[in-house]
């Protein structure tokens, strides 16, 4: 499915649209404000960001710049859509950052081309990872960077499945990549719900990171490993789950038992100024990840230690 967050006013696209995306299963998203575009993102992964109006055009340029500052919003194409521009209201849409601007009468053969280019140029080009559309490596040090040199208060934390290669090996690659989309989707969810403000992003394979307030770290936490928990058990056969654990080869290459997948998250809290970059954080972490996937079950630990 592909899902395009709409805005028209005075303009009505969604048929016009429809049409040059007709060669995919769209679902439009409308929306007429800021935050109703915030929530949406709660619960897709937007492909498309489309934006059409007239008249003087701010309420629409305006969209498009706080969009481009938010760090995943940013992550969708934008395209902006006006009947008859000047060009200043052209040069203030690229100037906001807008992907494209498409004007003048409808063209569906020319903008069908244009919405291709420009979809399979984000894909290919975006810091997001490919799996779960989430913001990859580049962006989630660019985010913890930008936080760390204002001065703000946030806890990193770092979520990662215990066990998943043996599951992986054990049920295949379908199996373990819908796991993993499955556990993006707790993450996000659970994160989102508490503030728009937060962050989630996908370090690759089954390591995950959410940046939140310090104060928010144990309900979110809790509410992630629980649901996490109930739904684990859904992923694995019946007899498996009757007897606690799958038998597979380790990375040895012998036969091991390995219990049912857990979820680790590790917790490191930047108070006072803490941390100067990120490379300190980036020092403390493997040990601090390595001690969580010790304890029992899902867990999550709290480095109340100062850095080192």
């Amino acid at each position: 499915m592909f899902y395009c967050a709409l805005y028209q006013k005075g303009v009505e696209i969604k048929e016009r649209l429809g049409r040059s995306l007709t060669k995919r299963r769209v679902q439009f998203l409308p929306f007429s404000e800021f935050v109703q575009l915030e929530s949406l993102i709660q619960k897709y992964i937007l492909d498309l960001v489309f934006i059409a109006g007239k008249g003087s055009f701010e309420e629409e340029l305006n969209l498009t710049k706080r969009i481009k500052k938010h760090p995943i919003l940013s992550l969708a194409p934008l395209i902006l859509y006006y009947p008859q521009p000047n060009m200043k209201i052209i040069s203030s849409g690229f100037d906001f950052e807008a992907d494209e601007f498409f004007f003048s009468k409808w063209n569906n053969k020319l903008f069908s081309s244009k919405l291709k280019m420009i979809i399979n140029r984000s894909r290919r080009d975006l810091g997001v990872n490919p799996t779960t559309r989430l913001p990859g490596t580049n962006i989630i040090e660019n985010e913890m960077s930008k936080r760390i040199k204002r001065g703000q208060e946030f806890a990193a934390c770092y979520a990662d499945l215990d066990n998943f290669k043996a599951y992986n090996d054990y049920y295949g690659y379908h199996y373990g990549d819908s796991l993993i989309k499955m556990t993006a989707e707790i993450i996000r969810d659970v994160v989102y719900s508490f503030s728009r403000d937060n962050f989630v992003g996908h370090i690759g394979g089954d390591d995950f990171v959410f940046i939140i307030p310090p104060e928010k770290i144990h309900p979110t936490c809790d509410e992630i490993i629980k649901i996490f928990d109930r739904m684990i058990i859904r992923r694995y056969k019946k007899r498996d789950v009757l007897r606690g654990f799958i038998v597979t080869s380790n990375r040895r290459g012998k036969k091991e038992s390995f219990p049912i997948m857990t979820l680790s998250i590790a917790v490191i809290v930047n108070q006072k100024r803490m941390f100067r970059h990120l490379g300190e954080i980036s020092h403390m972490i493997t040990d601090l990840k390595s001690y969580t996937k010790t304890l029992p079950g899902s867990n999550y630990f709290v480095e109340r230690r100062k850095k080192y």
